[in-house]
């Protein structure tokens, strides 16, 4: 079957289409988090309350998408990520009318399931349509979509939210991402090497099960949690920190402390090739070591050596997750969805239980302890990803 390819105009319109996916995606997902201070005063909840307006929909994104994978063999790659772009787009415009804070939760559960279209789907359809020598850097560009959305959500709901409202500001990712969507419809290729089969949630489960007893997966799925707890967990309470003394940040200055998203975009593509040249063990390991240099430094008190501890542990996170999410597309042989899906469901469960768990540090121990625990969380990492080196490729897997 014809692959896309790099240099043809439907690799270059895949790539933008899904860079905007990750982007929409992304920036909904996480214009909350620099929010939780204002929810914790506005609200009158804790730090760790306030982490479930994240959580809760991180959690809810990660159990649906075991579905929507599923949903997609039987209706169709660009179909399922299409409305689930659409639906939430208008879905955070409703959510910015939020009266309390069980609703604003209530909202942010439904964002969960109606995101879950995108993230493990698009990962199939890079897996179905890009080239293999290609797929390291086209999975790249999407991460870096991811990054930017990121970025951008967290950016634009800090500096709105100081100038006007947070609910101003959810309206505005709303109307951005909705734009953004209908581009992604009008220009993603269709799938040309996929077959739809009739849903059967029996085989569901069944390649669920025999996905999770490939040692070689479980060990991604295990890095994918610990990568997103411990990334999702600085990003959670760095906002605390700032905003509190010797820094007293404004609400805008901190959202545009997650300006050092623009890392990751650089890093998810350079480590993507990095990989397809050195092999994504080796490449693996240097990203955890350099997550693990940023959060140390993050430790320091100057502003500028604390920022740059955060971009630094931001490079490391993304290169990881890039490598690790197209080594899941790789080594699953069949079923590339449910695996994927498998992949993010312990990546968004990472964040959502980390996340929430990370406040109790913050309570009890303030910044160190956040460190601390996430450090933990790395060390984590390491025997898994030797486990992982030792494993021999399957047949027809590239390394």
């Amino acid at each position: 079957m014809n692959k896309l390819q790099r240099g043809t105009s439907e690799f270059r319109k895949a790539n933008l289409s899904l860079f905007a996916g990750g982007f929409v995606t992304f920036s909904i997902l996480y214009d909350v988090q620099p929010l939780l201070p204002i929810f914790t005063k506005e609200f009158h909840v804790s730090a760790a309350a306030g982490s479930l307006t994240l959580s809760v929909t991180t959690i809810t994104l990660a159990v649906s998408m075991l579905i929507t994978s599923s949903l997609s063999e039987a209706w169709g790659r660009k179909r399922m990520m299409t409305v689930s772009l659409l639906l939430s787009s208008l879905m955070v415009i409703l959510t910015a009318f939020s009266p309390t804070f069980g609703s604003l939760l209530g909202f942010r559960v439904l964002q969960g399931i109606v995101l879950a279209g995108l993230p493990a789907i698009a990962m199939a359809y890079l897996g179905e349509e890009i080239d293999p020598k290609s797929l390291g850097v086209a999975m790249g560009l999407y991460i870096s979509g991811n990054s930017i959305g990121g970025m951008a959500g967290r950016i634009i709901t800090g500096t709105v939210t100081d100038f006007f409202s947070w609910r101003i500001a959810m309206g505005s990712i709303g109307v951005i991402s909705l734009i953004l969507s209908i581009c992604f419809w009008l220009n993603l290729p269709k799938s040309k090497n996929f077959t739809a089969k009739p849903l059967r949630l029996k085989n569901l489960f069944i390649s669920m099960f025999r996905h999770l007893r490939d040692p070689a997966l479980l060990c991604l799925y295990g890095i994918s949690f610990i990568l997103m707890g411990s990334f999702v967990t600085l990003y959670n309470y760095i906002g605390f920190d700032l905003l509190a003394p010797p820094y007293r940040l404004s609400q805008t200055l901190v959202g545009w402390i997650f300006i050092v998203y623009i890392t990751g975009t650089f890093s998810s593509t350079w480590m993507g090739r990095l990989s397809d040249r050195l092999g994504r063990r080796k490449v693996l390991w240097i990203g955890l070591v350099i997550m693990v240099s940023g959060a140390v430094i993050t430790l320091m008190t100057p502003l500028i050596v604390k920022i740059l501890g955060i971009a630094i542990f931001t490079f490391g996170f993304f290169g990881c997750h890039s490598i690790a999410s197209s080594w899941v597309g790789i080594r699953a042989q069949t079923e590339k969805a449910q695996a994927s899906s498998l992949y993010l469901f312990f990546y968004y469960s990472g964040s959502s239980i980390a996340g929430t768990a990370g406040g109790f540090f913050w309570t009890h121990l303030g910044w160190k302890g956040v460190i601390g625990f996430i450090i933990i969380l790395l060390i984590c990492a390491f025997p898994l990803s030797i486990i992982l080196s030792a494993m021999k490729p399957r047949k027809l897997q590239t390394n």
